[in-house]
């Protein structure tokens, strides 16, 4: 039985491990950060996160092949630690993260996730509620942006 448990248990560990990590860190040709995304008149705050996006402006309506990139990136790389409710599993659920966070706090925040949640404050306190850090998945900005657009889908944004 021990053997049983021991197993399993490493079984877990390793489709963990491979499921929340892995990948070079390569930015898609052709594309700048600052060029990358913008947001709204009105949505944009000063919790930017630290990185690269600063102002970010996003259009009023949703992009849906980004947003079906981003669902794809999604289901490979996040949704085996997140819901897409508001309930936690390992991390945070998603219900409604683009009216409680930025669009330039999220992108950098999933493209530069050691460094917020070692100096950020937002991210500070939510990793003292979930317990858990956030490993890095290697986004790209262009990456960043497309699960930040199914973000905003699974938010009901048409």
């Amino acid at each position: 039985m021990k053997k049983i448990i021991i197993s399993s248990f490493i079984a877990f560990t390793v489709l963990a491990i491979y499921a929340c990590g892995g990948g070079e860190h390569k930015p898609v040709e052709g594309t700048s950060p600052d060029a990358a995304t913008t947001e709204a008149p009105g949505q944009v705050d000063d919790k930017k996160g630290l990185g690269k996006f600063k102002d970010v402006v996003i259009p009023a309506t949703l992009d849906n092949s980004m947003a079906a990139s981003g669902e794809s990136i999604a289901k490979m790389k996040c949704l085996s630690c997140h819901k897409l409710t508001d309930e936690k599993l390992v991390g945070p659920g998603w219900k409604d993260v683009t009216t409680r966070r930025t669009a330039g706090w999220t992108m950098n925040f999933v493209t530069n996730t050691e460094e917020m949640l070692n100096k950020d404050a937002e991210a500070i306190a939510s990793l003292e509620i979930c317990l858990v850090r956030m490993p890095n998945q290697n986004l790209t900005d262009d990456e960043a942006r497309q699960v930040y657009e199914y973000m905003r889908k699974n938010d009901g944004v048409k």
